[in-house]
């Protein structure tokens, strides 16, 4: 696989680029680990959530953006409501995608992206999470057609995932898309 190359930046520079973009002193963490050890998905990543924060700290810039860590977060906040200082560790890994993407880095699982862009479809158009509409997205960007076929069609019979989408909130979430598209390109 290849590796990306990032530019390092100065130790102070990457923590005070994550703390104005997201509000959150990751400087108030004293190292606990209480974030980790909740974590339901600690086993699968890399680093864990306090190892992230340290690094940020510590201005390690390419590992942070680099590990799995940051993108299978899934923001079940049980880290943000463990820690004892209330740093929002949630933030902090969506500031890290945030840049991550923004540095043009790809991440190591291939499916990733697909995912997060087909969630980010499925939610603008839908107003709400179409599980069946992002799993059909995914496959076709992934190519992995028949892979989970025996699990979808189970939980499709037991009525976990819904053929037809909701849309309730569909034109709300659409504003709202368009007005942070067009703040975002003020900001370029």
């Amino acid at each position: 696989m290849k590796d990306t190359q990032i530019q390092h930046i100065a130790s102070t520079e990457f923590l005070k680029k994550v703390k104005s973009f997201m509000g959150e002193n990751a400087n108030l963490c004293y190292q606990c680990k209480k974030c980790s050890v909740g974590c339901p998905l600690l086993p699968e990543m890399d680093y864990g959530p306090h190892q992230i924060v340290h690094a940020l700290r510590l201005g390690l810039q390419d590992m942070v953006l680099n590990s799995k860590t940051i993108w299978l977060c899934v923001a079940c906040e049980t880290c943000t409501a463990r820690c004892p200082q209330g740093v929002d560790i949630v933030k902090i890994m969506d500031a890290s995608r945030i840049f991550a993407k923004e540095y043009k880095v790809t991440p190591r699982i291939k499916e990733i992206p697909a995912f997060h862009s087909s969630v980010l479809t499925i939610l603008k158009y839908f107003g709400r999470l179409y599980e069946l509409g992002v799993v059909v997205l995914v496959k076709f960007k992934t190519g992995h057609f028949m892979q989970d076929v025996k699990m979808g069609l189970k939980l499709i019979r037991i009525g976990k995932l819904s053929f037809l989408p909701d849309f309730a909130m569909a034109m709300k979430v659409n504003k709202l898309f368009s007005k942070a598209m067009k703040m975002e390109r003020k900001s370029l």
